[in-house]
């Protein structure tokens, strides 16, 4: 599925996780194959770690005021994105917004990142037919090719992450369920990938939980870093069925960060000091 929507005043198109077996995502694979050839871009985003003292409006773009197509049942809301005592807070709650009954969240990075390490400590938000989502993707409007690498928490599934990953608008991943300990929902967990020229590996925890190695499946070109929360009334076979919370939903963040390959790793925790 793609989205619309206002990126620093100039509209940004991205297909927005959660059209795994839709139709409607084979239709836009399609447009994808279409598309022309784009000049490559470069990366601009250095090694960070955020640990949400503050939102840096430098850094990250709140999307707001628009939805992602018909399968979401929320719109994009900029109230809904909140940082406190080092914590972000990404909302879903019941509130009439443009055509929608409910408001939901979601973050971006303003620079694109490379190669390197991505990794995320959150917790996701409760409630079948919600989706909680740590990814990266650079599109269309961004005049290059849909590439995206994911990690969702389902509604459907909240002990379990799926992990996945598309080149050139075509679907190409596993559509992996990944276990979490103790249940994505229920408390804070480390979510990483590291993505190289010649592979991916997912990280849960700490522990490789999968891995891509074909060179037609691994993704060329810089994107941005996004984490969302979102709800569908549609997607049920994937997300679930949608119940609706009977009071605001959260996903929580504590920390995200890129280091790039061959820098110094930026907190113990981090995956990129195991492997270096």
């Amino acid at each position: 599925m793609q989205h619309l929507g206002l990126f620093v005043g100039i509209p940004v198109l991205h297909r927005q996780p959660g059209t795994t077996g839709t139709q409607c995502r084979e239709k836009h694979a399609g447009e994808s194959r279409r598309r022309e050839v784009y000049t490559p871009a470069r990366a601009t985003g250095q090694s960070f770690v955020e640990d949400f003292a503050r939102l840096d409006s430098k850094r990250w773009y709140i999307s707001d005021g628009w939805n992602n197509g018909k399968h979401q049942n929320c719109t994009w809301s900029r109230k809904e994105v909140k940082v406190t005592n080092g914590v972000l807070s990404m909302g879903f709650r019941k509130q009439q917004s443009k055509d929608r009954d409910y408001v939901c969240s979601e973050i971006q990075t303003r620079q694109r990142f490379g190669y390197g390490t991505y990794e995320i400590r959150m917790k996701a938000a409760p409630g079948s037919g919600l989706n909680s989502a740590f990814f990266t993707y650079i599109g269309p409007t961004d005049k290059q090719p849909h590439d995206e690498i994911d990690f969702e928490v389902l509604g459907k599934h909240p002990d379990k992450v799926q992990i996945n990953q598309f080149v050139n608008g075509k679907n190409v991943g596993p559509e992996k369920l990944v276990p979490v300990q103790g249940g994505a929902d229920k408390g804070f967990h480390d979510y990483a990938f590291v993505w190289e020229k010649d592979r991916i590996r997912w990280y849960v925890d700490g522990a490789m939980t999968g891995e891509a190695t074909d060179p037609a499946k691994i993704p060329t070109h810089p994107s941005k870093i996004f984490a969302s929360l979102w709800g569908s009334d549609t997607l049920s076979s994937w997300m679930g069925k949608f119940t609706a919370p009977a009071a605001p939903v959260t996903m929580q963040v504590k920390r995200i960060a890129f280091t790039a390959p061959g820098a110094p790793c930026q907190f113990p925790q981090s995956v990129a000091c195991k492997l270096h």
